[in-house]
């Protein structure tokens, strides 16, 4: 059910590091953003897998982990991510990408979410430096790295608290804890 996977799909920062996501798997999931939705159907968008160690170490630093979460500089050896996908618009297809890559990244992790894997959406990209150390050609952009694993983590879902704080944070145990509006707070009638 719809409602289901959606409520699992979380934001996973930590993973079972050693555990194989398939380059079937990752073009499978790939598959799923390419039949999305795509703003005027120009299919601009492009798509890097990664889910070899090498690779994936030439990812890992340049990405941003958890911006309210201080003290935490990202997940640590053996938790990392297994693979990537890393979405580029193709600037040679369109200038804009508007949200096709939102929608797109949304249909990989509830894919990602049906096969038992998690994910992370980052945002927060060295660019420049991911393009030079993966080679990538200029007239792509960086759009958006998801990071996929088998989740090593718990992320708890609760509702804002009194004060209006919506920052994510860790308990001691390392639960993690999303705060969430409550849908009367966000419907305006």
């Amino acid at each position: 059910m719809i409602e289901e996977l959606i409520r699992k799909n979380r934001s996973y920062r930590r993973f079972h590091e050693d555990f194989e996501i398939t380059t079937d798997v990752l073009r499978r999931l790939i598959d799923l953003a390419r039949f999305s939705a795509s703003a005027s159907n120009l299919q601009p968008l492009k798509y890097i897998i990664s889910n070899d160690k090498q690779k994936n170490a030439l990812i890992f630093p340049h990405l941003g982990w958890a911006g309210y979460l201080k003290d935490w500089p990202g997940p640590a050896e053996g938790e990392k991510p297994s693979a990537y996908i890393i979405i580029l618009g193709d600037t040679s297809v369109s200038k804009t990408f508007n949200y096709d890559f939102g929608v797109a990244a949304q249909s990989i992790l509830l894919g990602a979410t049906e096969n038992g894997l998690g994910g992370c959406m980052v945002g927060t990209i060295k660019k420049k430096e991911l393009a030079e150390a993966l080679n990538i050609p200029g007239f792509f952009e960086i759009l958006l790295v998801i990071a996929l694993g088998k989740p090593a983590e718990q992320v708890v879902i609760e509702s804002v608290r009194a004060d209006g704080d919506i920052r994510y944070w860790r308990d001691d145990e390392q639960v993690h804890h999303v705060p969430k509006r409550s849908l009367d707070d966000i419907i305006i009638s």
